[in-house]
C-alpha cells in the first residue's frame, strides 16, 4: 500500500462525492481530512510532538482503517447490508482511484467492520488517541459517517445508536451530535444540485439551521455563527493547516453553501 499518497486521495475523494450531485459520501470530509494529511501532516513523514508523537504515515493509516471499518459496521447496524450501502462503499473506492491493493484492503476493512465481534470501540479509541490534536479531523470523520444515512434519506434507530456510539468515542456529546446532524441536513439544501426548498419560508428555516442558530437569533448572533463556520471551513484557513491545493475547490464549495445560507438570512432581514 502506498505509504503517503493514498490517504488524501481517498479522503479528498470522499469529500468530492459529498459535494457532487451524486452526493455519495465524502466531499466535506475527505477534503478536510485529506488536506490535513497530504500537505501539512505528511511533510517529512516523521513523528510530530505537537500531535502526540505519531507520524503522519501512522495517522493516515489509522484514519484509512477506521473509516472503512466504521462504514462496514454502520452498514450492518440494522442487521443487513443493503446493495445501496455496498455501492456507496465501492463507488468511493472506484471513483477516487484506489489501486487494486488498496481496494482489497478497503473491502477487507469494510467486512471486518460488519463482524459484530470486531473490537470497534478499541479501534475508535486508537483513532481518537492518535488524532485528538486535530479536532477538524475528528469532526470530519463523524461528518462522513452521518452523511451516509442522510444520502439514503433518513437515519434509522439502529444507525443513530451506532453514530452516537462513535461520536461519544470521539469526544462529542449527544447534543453536539444532534446539532451537527441538523447543520449537515440543512447545508444540503444549499448544495449545487441539492433538493430545492418547497417555499421561501422553508428555505429561510433551512438557512438558520445551516448556520446552527434559531430564527430568533440577533443579527450579532447570526454574524458570529457565520464567521465561526467560515473560520472552520474556509480554504485559506485549511490551507494554513495543510490543505493541499488540489482540494481547494471542494473547500470553496463548502464555504459557498455557508455563504448562501447567510445571504438568505441577510436578504430577509434587509441587511446584517
Amino acid at each position: 500500500m502506498n505509504k503517503v499518497g493514498w490517504a488524501g486521495k481517498v479522503i479528498g475523494g470522499i469529500l468530492g462525492l459529498l459535494l457532487s450531485k451524486f452526493t455519495l459520501l465524502g466531499a466535506l470530509i475527505g477534503v478536510l481530512i485529506g488536506h490535513q494529511f497530504d500537505k501539512g501532516l505528511a511533510a517529512g513523514g516523521g513523528a510530530d510532538s505537537r500531535f502526540g508523537g505519531f507520524s503522519s504515515a501512522a495517522r493516515q493509516k489509522i484514519f484509512f482503517e477506521s473509516i472503512f471499518i466504521a462504514m462496514g459496521r454502520l452498514a450492518k447496524a440494522d442487521g443487513r447490508v443493503s446493495e445501496e450501502e455496498i455501492q456507496i462503499a465501492r463507488s468511493i473506492m472506484h471513483q477516487w482511484g484506489l489501486g487494486p491493493e488498496d481496494v482489497r484492503l478497503a473491502i477487507s476493512l469494510f467486512n471486518q467492520g460488519k463482524d459484530p465481534n470486531f473490537p470497534l470501540d478499541q479501534q475508535i479509541q486508537t483513532f481518537f488517541r492518535m488524532c485528538r490534536g486535530q479536532p477538524v479531523l475528528l469532526r470530519a470523520f463523524l461528518e462522513v459517517l452521518i452523511e451516509i444515512p442522510l444520502i439514503k434519506g433518513n437515519v434509522s434507530a439502529a444507525e443513530r445508536e451506532f453514530l452516537w456510539r462513535v461520536a461519544a468515542g470521539l469526544g462529542f456529546s449527544r447534543v453536539e451530535f444532534a446539532q451537527l446532524e441538523a447543520v449537515l441536513r440543512a447545508q444540503r439544501s444549499f448544495r449545487r444540485g441539492g433538493p430545492a426548498p418547497v417555499s421561501e419560508e422553508s428555505a429561510l428555516a433551512e438557512a438558520y439551521k445551516a448556520l446552527g442558530v434559531e430564527s430568533s437569533a440577533t443579527d450579532k448572533e447570526v454574524k458570529t455563527a457565520y464567521r465561526r463556520l467560515m473560520n472552520q471551513h474556509h480554504p485559506d484557513k485549511l490551507a494554513s493547516k495543510g490543505l493541499p491545493e488540489s482540494m481547494q475547490e471542494v473547500a470553496k464549495e463548502k464555504t459557498r453553501e455557508i455563504r448562501a445560507a447567510y445571504e438568505r438570512i441577510r436578504d430577509h432581514r434587509g441587511g446584517l
